[in-house]
């Protein structure tokens, strides 16, 4: 039985033959250390895609890495405020080097963020960490006078994740050049198909530049030609994320016609709450895997990625069938 894996929020759809073809041809040569000058024509790609000065670009292997990075540089005498739910791995990152750990709920159904309880938090060094869209809600947290409001604080740093841009098109890259203690994360992992490639790069402010502009050495060869193709070829980019949508309504309005609570997302994913028990062990069973939180959230919460047509309707099919048997 095949498996169809519903849980890390990859794109279901492969890159275009010239961005593989550029990986594959990257792998015959893999004697050689990755070309600088193919580095720094990544960083100008970048740097035009988002709209910022290439000196603020710094390249890293996966955007989880360069979060790592950042929370490990800069959290040793600051005290850490992030959001629960958030993306675990960067959670646990803040907990282990952090001087302190806030966590500010984001609380169901609606999951808004309370920017005055975190800008109370503000009090002393501070490193702010974000993800906007969130992960696992799929929402949208900030707005740009929230945004500045943390960035005008005394001695914060603010970092944000913007995994999911390609899908949101919100992004506070245009306060890069402006304000030295913001810095974003992006990955080539979800709008441009790339999560195998381990890519990533950050949009950083001086403050950040500083002790994390040398990082770009760890970039495999194949992930870095694949990349500069990718951006050179990126209206694939837009087409398969205008499919991914169109499927993302489907398979909404498909849970809700089970009597699913769904939530609204900005992401390649949704969240939705059951009754059903043990639904992840019960879906994993029958060979589809999504992600439960029941055990690292809260009970009854799962989030799925939107796979192909054909992965999402034996998903449906799969619960329905469960919902069924209790009828």
């Amino acid at each position: 039985m095949k498996e169809v894996r519903l849980d890390k929020n990859e794109m279901p759809y492969p890159p275009p033959k010239e961005v593989t073809g550029a990986a594959k041809e990257a792998s015959e040569d893999l004697h050689r250390y990755s070309p600088p000058q193919k580095r720094r024509l990544l960083r100008e790609l970048i740097s035009d895609y988002a709209r910022v000065p290439v000196k603020h670009v710094v390249l890293g292997a996966g955007s989880e890495f360069l979060l790592r990075e950042v929370i490990q540089t800069f959290s040793v005498k600051r005290k850490v405020v992030t959001i629960s739910p958030s993306f675990f791995p960067t959670l646990e990152a803040a907990k282990r080097y952090g001087k302190e750990l806030v966590r500010i709920r984001l609380t169901p159904p609606e999951f808004r963020l309370d920017e005055d309880l975190l800008l109370e938090e503000l009090t002393g060094p501070s490193l702010v960490i974000l993800d906007n869209p969130n992960n696992p809600t799929g929402q949208l947290l900030v707005d740009e006078e929230t945004v500045k409001a943390i960035l005008e604080s005394e001695d914060s740093l603010l970092l944000i994740d913007e995994a999911y841009y390609e899908f949101s098109e919100v992004t506070f890259a245009g306060l890069v050049s402006k304000y030295p203690n913001i810095a974003i994360t992006r990955t080539f992992a979800k709008g441009f198909s790339l999560a195998g490639a381990r890519l990533g790069y950050m949009l950083g402010g001086e403050d950040f530049l500083e002790y994390l502009s040398s990082i770009c050495t760890f970039l495999s060869k194949p992930s870095l030609l694949a990349g500069v193709k990718a951006l050179q070829a990126r209206e694939y980019v837009r087409e398969n994320v205008t499919i991914i949508v169109k499927e993302r309504r489907k398979l909404k309005e498909g849970l809700e016609k089970l009597d699913v609570d769904v939530y609204p997302t900005e992401t390649n994913f949704l969240l939705f709450h059951t009754g059903l028990s043990d639904l992840g062990s019960k879906l994993k069973s029958k060979g589809v895997i999504v992600d439960d939180l029941s055990n690292t959230w809260l009970p009854g919460y799962v989030r799925v990625t939107v796979g192909k047509p054909e992965e999402n309707g034996l998903f449906l099919s799969e619960i329905e069938d469960m919902i069924s048997t209790l009828t």
